[in-house]
């Protein structure tokens, strides 16, 4: 648990449902990425990117976008999965290589986001949080150890100087 986790104690999380999704994320990253077991995983959320639209969640005031992050440290490449908060299905993936991107670069406000820019045109920013409350517009995944591991792996291996 975070430090936030720490001080302000929400509900008990659910370890037993945080396990059956993070399952449910291996099985779906698996069936659309080649190679899909050599990528560690983690969930995040990205708002407004219309590229991710299959996993919007409409409702709110805004577009919450679902992804399923996978990363390689081996050959730097981050791989994003649009999915659904019940991951009952996912969308097509997107590859983001090292050597290929304009620039990366974690930007702390107003969100803490993992920013990918692939070209000029465009950019995903990736958030990802040890736990989200609300089911209905984020999976349920607790995922502390695996968000270090990415964290680490994006600022010292993949994000632009």
């Amino acid at each position: 648990m975070g430090l936030f986790g720490k001080l302000f104690k929400g509900p008990e999380i659910d370890m037993e449902k945080s396990r059956a999704n993070a399952e449910k994320m291996r099985v779906l990253f698996d069936h659309v990425v080649k190679d899909g077991a050599d990528y560690r995983l983690i969930f995040g959320y990205t708002e407004d990117v219309s590229r991710f639209n299959y996993g919007f969640v409409h409702g709110s005031k805004t577009k919450i976008g679902n992804l399923i992050v996978g990363w390689n440290e081996a050959s730097q490449t981050i791989v994003v999965v649009p999915t659904v908060p019940d991951l009952s299905g996912c969308g097509e993936p997107t590859w983001y290589r090292r050597a290929e991107i304009l620039k990366a670069y974690r930007n702390k406000y107003p969100t803490d986001a993992f920013v990918i820019y692939p070209d000029k045109k465009g950019y995903i920013a990736i958030n990802a949080y040890d736990w989200l409350e609300d089911e209905r517009l984020y999976v349920y995944v607790s995922q502390e150890q695996e968000l270090a591991a990415f964290t680490d792996f994006f600022m010292n291996k993949f994000a632009t100087k």
